[in-house]
């Protein structure tokens, strides 16, 4: 065996022994999913929490997990509020210990690349309202994950659209208040 020979051997062991020890190594990716877990599974509580506080009609902790400048956006085309705004609505409910159940199952999540915002869509069930959709955002505050928006749906089916979205003009045309018409101030 030349040197020339001997010295491209060396080479290439070289190289696959490098390339195999990087091939055993995980990439980040893998090795960030533990955190990335722990978001998951943080966000999903703090999403139950909130449904079980407004459950118990317990304003205070319902309020809590909302950030300062939170908007919570209902299934009537007025409800676009402010945190304030939806305090004065549901405070005086709340206070009568009213509250309201949905119930959620299929809840998707999904982060940005720095795991600090979280958005979620979520079906849930309620026994006045039937089919629900909650969706939303969430981002961390001071190590806390908060609702930064809140929209709660009710789906329609596709094939029941044309007919809803005819009463909806109906109603709309005996003076029903327009968006923004009637929120609370």
């Amino acid at each position: 065996m030349n040197r020339l020979t001997l010295a491209l051997c060396c080479c290439c062991c070289y190289y696959f022994t490098l390339a195999a020890g990087c091939a055993a190594t995980p990439p980040k990716s893998h090795t960030a999913e533990a955190p990335m877990t722990d978001h998951r599974a943080a966000v999903s509580a703090t999403l139950d929490a909130f449904h079980q506080a407004a459950a118990r009609a317990d304003a205070d902790r319902y309020f809590a997990f909302f950030a300062k400048d939170a908007v919570f956006i209902g299934t009537d085309a007025t409800e676009r509020w402010t945190i304030e705004q939806f305090h004065r609505y549901a405070d005086p409910i709340m206070a009568r210990g009213q509250g309201w159940l949905y119930l959620p199952s299929n809840r998707n999540l999904a982060f940005n690349a720095r795991a600090d915002t979280a958005w979620f869509d979520e079906m849930l069930t309620n026994e006045s309202y039937g089919l629900c959709r909650g969706t939303g955002v969430l981002s961390l505050h001071d190590g806390r994950w908060l609702i930064d928006q809140y929209h709660l749906t009710i789906p329609v089916p596709n094939d029941l659209a044309k007919d809803f979205a005819q009463k909806i003009r109906e109603h709309s045309a005996k003076g029903a208040a327009l968006p923004g018409g009637n929120a609370p101030r």
